[in-house]
């Protein structure tokens, strides 16, 4: 009938004429192992280097920096993907990787960083810019992800693991009792829909100015904890309806609140221009986003770039890349939606770091001043930012996409607070629950070779759902406890799922991008309390 030739033809046209059909069976079906790693050289101990013919329609190479023990996971993913055809999961890292280097607009590379695995378009670990003064150049929410400045931020106290560890599980508790978890946890931030609309314009401006921030916090903070480039207005209702009610709160996954103690020092200089001054120091590490408000924001701006590019004929390589021109109303509508749900973001981790104080306040019964906790740096890993770079030996406006990398400015850069301009912007490598975490420093290798950009943390070596099928919740229990470890969680299963086992080895990951010159260590940090969703 007419209904079936239609579905016919449809489909027929879909497959056939787009660039997903072209790539499965030119690409994928004919493909060996072999012959896939023939497009992909070892550069260095520490890079390999993706041929610009990897992947249809690539408009520059790409660049992964990993070592020997981290490459194996790399081409695992490929091997395993080559083998089922890529039917079902996402596309493997090293693919993804190139099928960012065919979108329009590109400059130099798309970089996959030591941490890097297959995500929702962009790898999780990939950095691409994209030149604005050229009128082709796209913005994807793909390349910031659905958790828009998920990011970290740590904070120091005077207090010595000596005198917490006696009280190591009270102080874990009132933790878990002062910060709301989980999934649908709603805060204990008063909020209405006027305070929302102002936050999401305000940042950690509006946090200062409520009560909520120290005045010196927000200077230690990428953007200074606001995009002024944030427009609240192309904020969906539904977004904020989302956002409302979890404005204060971790949420679940792979978030977390974590009691930790400096393990070692490599960098004494930039260590106590942090105000960290020797091992054994107590500080805390809060790792969390923007909630439903940012993952609605990046849903919205999916559904209308899947219009805007059938409009402006924009073809890409996977349809999960789906974007807009930077000067189209469309991508214009999700620089500001995302922006303010950034400062969403950086108004919930100072909102948390209110409470880890308050709760800090009454475990020792001091105020938080007195226990020095200060925040010692604040970063985003899932963002786009308009920033100035060197291209072609002239300043360049690229806008840069981050998904689970670190902005890691160099020393004397501008935007860096002024305590840090002779060691780099701090870079905060949060680890995997029960492991070490790390504080970086920018480099000027780092800013020429990756656009100012390193790793974010460890970066999953299996799924959620293999993780919760190998590993028991006694055994992760019993793990934490043999190193001192204690653990409040809202959800049993997310013990299994966020196991060290179900990570690449942070140390790894870091070690890769020292040697690699694209980021410094400084400090190492291990965990005594973990706090989840």
């Amino acid at each position: 009938g007419i209904n079936a030739e239609f579905f016919f033809f449809f489909f027929f046209f879909f497959f056939f004429f787009s660039p997903s059909f072209f790539f499965f069976f030119t690409q994928k079906m004919s493909r060996t192992l072999q012959q896939e790693m023939a497009y992909i050289t070892k550069a260095s101990p520490h890079s390999y280097n993706i041929r610009h013919d990897f992947a249809p329609n690539m408009r520059v190479p790409g660049i992964v920096y990993v070592n020997d023990e981290l490459s194996g996971l790399l081409f695992d993913e490929l091997k395993h993907s080559v083998g089922r055809g890529d039917v079902g999961g996402f596309l493997p890292a090293l693919r993804q990787i190139a099928n960012v280097a065919a979108l329009p607009g590109i400059v130099r590379h798309s970089i996959g960083l030591p941490d890097v695995h297959s995500g929702y378009g962009f790898a999780i670990g990939n950095v691409a810019a994209f030149d604005m003064n050229n009128p082709e150049a796209i913005v994807s929410p793909g390349g910031v992800g659905f958790d828009i400045n998920c990011g970290v931020r740590l904070i120091r106290t005077n207090l010595m693991a000596d005198e917490v560890i006696p009280v190591q599980e009270k102080l874990a508790q009132m933790l878990f009792d002062h910060i709301p978890v989980g999934v649908g946890s709603q805060g204990v931030i008063p909020t209405s829909s006027g305070n929302l609309a102002e936050a999401l314009e305000m940042g950690m401006d509006w946090s200062v100015r409520e009560g909520y921030s120290w005045a010196e916090d927000k200077e230690h903070c990428e953007e200074y904890g606001r995009m002024l480039s944030a427009n609240p207005a192309k904020v969906s209702a539904r977004a904020r309806q989302r956002g409302l009610p979890q404005l204060g709160t971790l949420g679940a996954g792979n978030h977390y609140a974590e009691i930790q103690v400096v393990d070692e020092i490599f960098d004494r200089f930039a260590a106590k221009k942090m105000g960290i001054e020797r091992r054994g120091q107590v500080c805390v590490m809060i790792h969390s986003g923007s909630r439903g408000l940012g993952h609605q924001v990046a849903t919205d701006a999916l559904m209308a770039m899947e219009r805007a590019m059938s409009r402006d004929r924009i073809a890409v390589n996977d349809r999960q890349l789906a974007c807009a021109r930077i000067a189209s109303v469309e991508g214009q509508d999700y620089l500001g939606a995302m922006a303010a749900a950034a400062n969403y973001a950086w108004v919930n981790r100072a909102s948390m770091t209110f409470l880890t104080r308050q709760a800090f306040g009454k475990c020792f019964n001091q105020s938080p001043d007195d226990l020095d906790m200060h925040v010692i740096y604040d970063v985003s890993h899932n963002i786009a930012k308009v920033e100035e770079h060197m291209v072609d030996g002239r300043p360049t406006q690229l806008l840069v996409h981050r998904k689970g990398a670190t902005r890691a400015f160099p020393p004397h850069h501008p935007l860096i607070p002024v305590d840090y301009q002779f060691t780099g912007q701090p870079v905060l490598i949060g680890g995997t629950m029960g492991t070490c975490s790390y504080v970086l420093t920018g480099t000027e290798t780092g800013f020429v070779e990756t656009w100012g950009s390193t790793c974010h943390g460890a970066g999953r070596a299996s799924s959620r759902c293999k993780a919760r099928k190998n590993l028991s919740y006694q055994d992760v229990l019993s793990f934490l406890s043999d190193h001192g470890i204690s653990i409040r969680v809202a959800s049993p299963k997310l013990v299994m799922e966020e196991a060290p086992e179900s990570y690449k080895d942070v140390s790894a990951v870091v070690n890769t991008c020292h040697a690699a010159g694209i980021s410094n260590k400084a400090i190492k940090l291990r965990p005594i309390a973990v706090i989840k969703g």
